[in-house]
């Protein structure tokens, strides 16, 4: 039996991913649906490229697209094929795209961006869902994730729901899951609140929270989208001073064409010196220390301060990245307005929320020291001009309002 090695790619972007129709001059499977997929070797006789190379070449190839990130590759497994008489073994990705607009090549007529469980219906090339299976979030990759913002999580934990609920028997079974999720990120009330909405609005057969899922993947992408609206239109053509990863602050700076931006670095993770590089090429950007950043204001003549929220309380406390309430000291001090952006769903019903600690460890010396290492801390309602939300600029009184509506959602 030949045996060829093959990456199979799924690109994502905002919760869907791309699969297209296979051309009918296809050398394999004409036709059928499947993910960017190529041959290890480009040519028989020539050296294996390493799967990723080989995934990213085909991606650029078939779609042209350059840059994509990473966010998964999956563990080979093999498919025997004894009609063709071949044996592939599969290296599975799964890419994340900022865009959907691709230029595909020959062998790509027709493509769609799907919900992945449409996989499961359509007439595909072999043992697809299988590879996507490989390269799905889980509830594991949603406790682990600690890259990114709790918007860009609460979507990973949507996608977990919708494939579990493709695959369950039955309600109880997509339940518990939903609980798993919901244990995963105390911290985060985005996830909260967009599970129990899915959990509440659905019916009790898994096809309707498969359903229900994808509904409020859309409904959570735009209501992000116009936060980061509301947040644009406040520091359009400023200097922005901003801190940590914030998917939607990101989005809130592209559209407003700030004049300069500096950011913090943001330990522990890090997290802003890959914001302050994803930003270099558009504005005017300054990386700065933590402990550095409020005497920075000054010089760098801020305008504004910017901010993401992992969670909003009812009483209008903004719970973020640790540095957030020196930031918002410090922005007080300069009598410089300091806005926090989120989607209303990270506000919470609960009046007190579990901070979690940094992975990394502070002390590790023998003195009889307490250590705190927390990696979120609260900021207090008097500190904020306000808080720019998809239903507008929020006050403690519309955050409490708000705060009552998601308590419902709990009672599924």
């Amino acid at each position: 039996m030949d045996e060829r090695e093959v990456v199979t790619c799924f690109l994502r972007n905002e919760g869907r991913v791309l699969l297209a129709r296979r051309s009918d001059d296809a050398g394999s499977y004409p036709g059928q649906w499947g993910a960017i997929t190529g041959y290890l070797t480009p040519e028989r006789g020539a050296p294996p490229d390493d799967p990723e190379t080989a995934a990213r070449r085909e991606i650029r190839e078939e779609t042209g697209l350059e840059d994509v990130a990473l966010v998964r590759q999956g563990e080979p497994f093999a498919v025997e094929d004894a009609d063709r008489g071949t044996r592939w073994r599969v290296h599975p990705f799964l890419f994340e795209t900022e865009t959907r607009g691709i230029d595909p090549n020959w062998e790509l007529p027709e493509y769609e961006w799907i919900h992945a469980t449409a996989i499961r219906r359509r007439e595909t090339v072999p043992d697809l869902w299988r590879s996507y299976d490989r390269v799905r979030p889980t509830v594991g990759t949603v406790a682990a994730d600690d890259e990114h913002g709790s918007a860009w999580i609460s979507l990973r934990a949507l996608e977990v729901l919708r494939d579990e609920a493709a695959l369950a028997a039955d309600f109880e079974t997509v339940a518990a899951v939903a609980r798993e999720l919901l244990a995963a990120r105390p911290s985060m009330a985005v996830v909260e609140t967009r599970i129990n909405r899915v959990m509440s609005a659905a019916g009790v057969a898994p096809g309707d929270v498969e359903a229900a899922a994808r509904e409020e993947i859309a409904s959570a992408v735009e209501a992000d989208r116009v936060a980061a609206a509301v947040a644009a239109d406040r520091i359009e053509g400023a200097r922005v001073c901003t801190l940590s990863r914030s998917g939607t602050v990101q989005t809130a700076l592209e559209r407003a064409d700030p004049d300069a931006v500096l950011i913090a670095e943001s330990r522990p993770g890090g997290e802003g010196i890959d914001v302050a590089e994803s930003l270099a090429g558009d504005f005017e950007v300054t990386l700065t220390s933590d402990a550095a950043l409020a005497g920075r204001l000054a010089e760098f003549d801020a305008d504004a301060v910017v901010v993401g929220a992992d969670t909003i309380l009812p009483d209008g406390r903004v719970l973020n990245k640790v540095g957030t309430h020196g930031l918002a000291l410090a922005a007080a001090a300069h009598d410089l307005p300091c806005y926090a952006v989120a989607a209303a769903d990270k506000i919470t019903p609960d009046t007190e929320v579990d901070v979690e600690q940094a992975p990394t460890t502070l002390y590790e010396g023998d003195a009889d020291v307490v250590v705190a290492n927390p990696l979120f801390e609260t900021t207090p309602p008097d500190r904020w001009t306000g808080i720019c939300t998809d239903e507008g600029m929020l006050d403690a009184d519309d955050v409490s309002d708000i705060a009552a509506r998601h308590r419902s959602h709990r009672q599924w």
